[in-house]
């Protein structure tokens, strides 16, 4: 695990600076803290700070071919990395580590562009042909690994964080407001946007080549969840039997390593899964890492211990006190380089901190709702369906919102009225706008309130992105299609996102087997009827796992990782939201109306509404923005 960065002038002659490289790649020295790496010849350089997992001794970057014509820097893992070097040296490639990455260079030698079709893993890198003087940057299918890049200056510059072209003079920090829009609504910024105007991020299962000033984007994988829609059914139990291969297999590839491999516990069936999976593998050898809350409400420690107990892990429990949370939040701009405004990086930062104490390499649970039917949002569109159909139009219209205005205000976890009160919301707007809405911040009549009038773009920009997604899905069913946009768009810009940014924070690697393409491509062909059947969801997973957890998890539904953000926001946070949301700063800033945030804020302090997460997509913005945009 590593992360990368690189220059290539489009001008051949042009050489590179010999201390800009350096500058580059030492931002992201918490990616990979145990080497740094680089590589300049003439009009490129390319830069690397490795994490050892494979090789400790042996795999330094940047890696070269037999006769140093090509050269590789990589940020991941290659899980079928032995096999296809088994390959290639049957093929006559001498290779000179035992390292994962030689095997890019050998294998572009050997198919060229195609090689990508070959790779099992998660990874973004930069292989640099010399003699046809192209680079190629590539990355994994699902976007676990991430990577920025902009044109500017004449030259393809990029990197696996925005900080890493930021440290190129001249690149502009100027806010896309179309970004901006979509942060608002999403609490992520969909790729290919970033939150920089002419700062893009590379779209998972797509890969770049730049010669001569010349760029070109193609797409080398995409999943079709559609094929599922026309396959004859077999009986459930061939479905589970199959379902518990393919994930022991994932499973297995993803814990080789030469350093010890733990697991991020959180009880929920998912993470559960790994962990049983992974003690059916190595039994009595698995280190198992949770939190604790001290707010019930948002606790779910009993579970994992329950797991752990029941698996025979080796458990390590951190216990998450107000103090030690709330300290961090003023931080999180300095490892959060774009706006991300799910308030779960908080514990999955402290967990991935803790975890590092005791391992290098963590599996997760990441994934299995968006492959299984697992949020509830899924089960609500379904909700939905019935609501319109069996209540009357009068009930619908008038009694029902009037008692929801009337429900008291809870701070809870995903308390009734929160529920209810997005429930209602949702109803009379398009499946997919209204998936969205569930699941982010600001709606587009509240951002009519919130944006200054230079920043408000038209309506359609905000969910064009979620509607294209649903056109490219292949699917005809709407389940298929939320699916498909949970994968492309939920699960890539803001978990995926987060678990990066907080686990290479702390030098962690963290893998995520049902995000193993292999995985992902049987996950495709089933019938969403086996993964949400009626009101259960994740129904084929409990099926497959219901002879190795407790049946307590198995019963379990979705909670989801929170933070008591709405109680916080009235205590222990309010000097602070109160400070960066103050009249002033907005006014001085120009972007919202600071009578419309005020009033949040009032109502939120006052327990007359609870706005935890419009608020809190607000401070994350004004975080980032105090520490990245106004440089």
């Amino acid at each position: 695990m590593c992360g990368i960065c690189g220059v290539v002038y489009a001008d051949g002659d042009r050489p590179i600076d010999p201390g800009l490289i350096e500058i580059m790649t030492a931002t992201i020295t918490h990616r990979g803290p145990d080497q740094q790496g680089i590589y300049r010849q003439n009009n490129v350089g390319l830069g690397s700070r490795r994490l050892s997992i494979i090789d400790l001794d042996g795999g330094q970057q940047p890696i070269h071919n037999e006769d140093k014509s090509i050269w590789v820097v990589f940020n991941g893992e290659l899980y079928n990395y032995r096999e296809l070097t088994h390959s290639l040296k049957r093929r006559g490639h001498k290779f000179y580590t035992a390292t994962d990455t030689e095997v890019l260079v050998h294998a572009y030698e050997e198919f060229g562009d195609e090689f990508l079709e070959y790779l099992n893993g998660m990874y973004a890198f930069a292989l640099w042909d010399e003699r046809q003087q192209r680079i190629i940057v590539a990355r994994d299918r699902m976007g676990i690994k991430p990577l920025y890049y902009t044109r500017h200056d004449n030259a393809l510059i990029f990197g696996s964080e925005l900080k890493t072209l930021l440290a190129y003079p001249g690149v502009s920090r100027s806010v896309d407001l179309v970004a901006l829009n979509e942060y608002l609504s999403f609490e992520y910024i969909p790729t290919p946007r970033s939150i920089f105007q002419n700062i893009h991020k590379l779209p998972p299962g797509h890969a770049l080549s730049y010669r001569e000033g010349k760029l070109d984007l193609w797409q080398y994988w995409d999943i079709n969840l559609g094929r599922s829609e026309n396959l004859q059914a077999k009986p459930i139990q061939d479905y589970e039997q199959e379902l518990l291969e393919v994930l022991t297999e994932a499973v297995s590839k993803e814990m080789v390593s030469d350093v010890p491999v733990g697991v991020l516990l959180s009880g929920g069936l998912d993470s559960s899964s790994i962990a049983a999976i992974m003690a059916k593998i190595a039994p009595e050898s698995v280190k198992s890492f949770s939190i604790r809350f001290d707010d019930p409400s948002f606790d779910e420690s009993n579970y994992a211990r329950l797991v752990a107990d029941y698996l025979k892990t080796e458990h390590h429990e951190l216990t998450l006190t107000p103090k030690l949370t709330l300290e961090l939040v003023p931080q999180l701009a300095k490892f959060l380089d774009e706006p991300l405004g799910d308030s779960s990086i908080i514990p999955t930062f402290l967990l991935s901190q803790f975890t590092r104490h005791h391992v290098k390499v963590a599996l997760g649970g990441d994934g299995g709702d968006e492959l299984f039917a697992g949020y509830s949002t899924l089960q609500a569109h379904r909700l939905v369906e019935y609501y319109e159909m069996l209540l009357p139009g009068m009930i619908r219209h008038r009694l029902i919102p009037w008692m929801v205005d009337r429900l008291p205000v809870s701070f809870d976890n995903i308390s009734l009225d929160f529920k209810v009160r997005r429930f209602i919301a949702g109803r009379g707007i398009p499946i997919m706008m209204r998936h969205h809405q569930w699941l982010g911040s600001f709606t587009t009549a509240q951002k009519r309130q919130l944006l200054q009038p230079w920043t408000q773009l038209l309506e359609k920009d905000t969910y064009h992105v979620a509607f294209e997604h649903q056109r490219n899905s292949q699917a005809q069913e709407a389940l298929n299609q939320l699916l498909y946009c949970d994968l492309k768009l939920y699960l890539e810009g803001d978990i995926l996102t987060k678990v990066d940014r907080a686990s290479m924070a702390n030098s962690l690697e963290v893998r995520v087997p049902f995000l193993n393409h292999t995985l992902v491509e049987y996950a495709a062909k089933l019938p969403h009827r086996v993964k949400l059947r009626g009101l259960t969801s994740k129904y084929i997973l409990r099926r497959a796992m219901r002879q190795h957890l407790p049946p307590e998890i198995l019963k379990r539904g979705k909670k989801g990782f929170n933070m008591p953000v709405a109680k916080w926001l009235t205590s222990d946070l309010r000097p602070l939201v109160e400070d960066m949301l103050s009249r002033d700063r907005l006014q001085r800033e120009g972007f919202f109306n600071a009578d419309y945030v005020q009033q949040l804020l009032s109502q939120h302090l006052n327990g007359q509404a609870d706005h935890r997460k419009l608020l809190w997509t607000l401070l994350v913005f004004e975080l980032w923005y105090e520490h990245w945009g106004m440089n």
